[in-house]
């Protein structure tokens, strides 16, 4: 019983024989002929033994210790690896719409840029004797001007996006 709890609170408390061996002042073969059932610590070493690992002596002579079982920790860390993946999906779908955006956005200004450029401000020939037509009028050049303010900004804006959102290889 003392050989299995020695060894298996040797390993939860990361410990190698060596290791032990120098906290206890033995050598390290003393440490594994304990492990292996073939000698026992006397009392005073007992008690080293118990206050290093920081256990009670009464675990160390009788209760059970179970190592931490490998196929716990396998499970465990398969369990992680699907919550990596799942995490990195879900980036990248992120990065991908980002990417989507960045890009619908500058196709968005250029496409605006050629309308202008090419219907022109038809406003401008309008009557404005008319209040509806005035206030109208206003309104476009006001909406144009704006657009032709900031659609530089934008373009400028979604380019370094699509740029910055782009697949690395």
């Amino acid at each position: 019983m003392l050989n299995e709890n020695l060894k298996a609170i040797r390993k939860t408390k990361g410990l190698s024989q060596e290791e032990l061996a120098i906290k206890l002042n033995v050598v390290r073969q003393t440490i594994s002929k304990w492990e292996q059932g073939r000698s026992v610590p006397d009392a005073e070493l007992l008690l080293s033994l118990s206050e290093v690992l920081e256990t009670p002596v009464s675990t160390l002579l009788g209760e059970t210790v179970a190592e931490p079982e490998a196929d716990a920790i396998k499970a465990l860390s398969e369990k992680l690896e699907v919550l990596n993946l799942q995490f990195a999906r879900q980036r990248e779908r992120r990065r991908k719409l980002l990417h989507g955006l960045c890009i619908a956005l500058c196709a968005g200004v250029v496409l605006a840029f050629g309308v202008l450029f090419t219907v022109g401000s038809p406003y401008l020939d309008w009557n404005y004797q008319d209040p509806e037509t005035a206030v109208m009028g206003t309104a476009l050049h006001a909406m144009e001007w704006l657009f032709v303010r900031a659609a530089p900004v934008l373009l400028i804006g979604a380019a370094v996006g699509a740029f910055l959102t782009r697949r690395r290889t």
